[in-house]
């Protein structure tokens, strides 16, 4: 009897920290897997709150920006199946993004890696691997979202880099009762007055003082997280640094660093 083995791996960071663009590298290289958008799991629109002081509804609030309740069934249905459930639509297509390729060497490194992995647990150990990435801008907030991941990757970006890229890009929040979605345009001083507090709150106890920018990793949550500078890497390098942690998980049989290999 196949017994199946489901890794979940967080992919967390601000928005437009890259995450989303490292999870789609990593689905490609991991075989039998699939990617799981936080953002999808936003309350309709209707429920999402006024902001108190700027008079705008307020998609970022670690409190309300997610339906937790909802996420967390999810993450458990996922985890237990190793697929999305039937029925779900991710709003993901409707965002745009940049193209940040990887060298191919690289790609077809830690793809025949994975695979190997694979091949060795399915014959030695009658044991089928599945994968899920979830990727999400709020990820580590909610202990009980984050206790179901087995690997935990976190990009850090600073401010400013952080604001620049959120300036180049249109969002698209979709609602569960607008399935077709709609582009979201900041309003003015959406960024600095809603976007990046929020990130802050949500993160600050993550790092030293509170310094979400260059506070040494700190606390119960970041015990073994691996946390990376991403705007001081290639995405090439990004993707080849997390490989080599999710390679290191002991959840399966371990093959080694394909670095090794003759």
């Amino acid at each position: 009897m196949v017994n199946t083995k489901v890794i979940l791996i967080g992919v967390g960071g601000a928005t437009c920290s890259g995450k989303t663009t490292l999870a789609k590298h990593l689905c490609k290289i991991l075989p039998n897997s699939v990617i799981v958008h936080q953002d999808d799991f936003a309350p309709p629109q209707e429920l999402i709150p006024i902001h108190p002081v700027y008079n705008v509804q307020d998609w970022d609030s670690p409190e309300n920006a997610i339906d937790w309740r909802r996420f967390r069934q999810f993450l458990e249905n996922v985890k237990r199946d190793g697929r999305i459930p039937s029925g779900h639509v991710s709003h993901d297509p409707l965002n745009e993004q940049k193209e940040f390729p990887i060298d191919a060497e690289c790609f077809a490194k830690w793809r025949s890696h994975f695979e190997e992995v694979e091949r060795r647990a399915r014959e030695d150990h009658g044991t089928e691997i599945s994968w899920a990435l979830v990727d999400g801008f709020l990820l580590y907030w909610d202990q009980e979202s984050m206790d179901q991941l087995d690997i935990r990757i976190f990009l850090r970006v600073q401010h400013d880099t952080l604001s620049e890229r959120r300036r180049e890009r249109d969002y698209c929040i979709a609602a569960q009762s607008n399935l077709d979605g709609y582009v979201w345009r900041d309003p003015p001083q959406y960024w600095e007055h809603i976007v990046w507090p929020g990130y802050v709150a949500a993160h600050e106890d993550m790092f030293e003082s509170g310094d979400v920018e260059s506070g040494r990793p700190t606390g119960d949550k970041m015990r073994e997280m691996l946390v990376l500078e991403n705007e001081k890497m290639s995405t090439t390098d990004v993707v080849d640094r997390c490989c080599k942690e999710i390679s290191a998980f002991r959840g399966f049989p371990q093959q080694g660093d394909p670095h090794d290999e003759a």
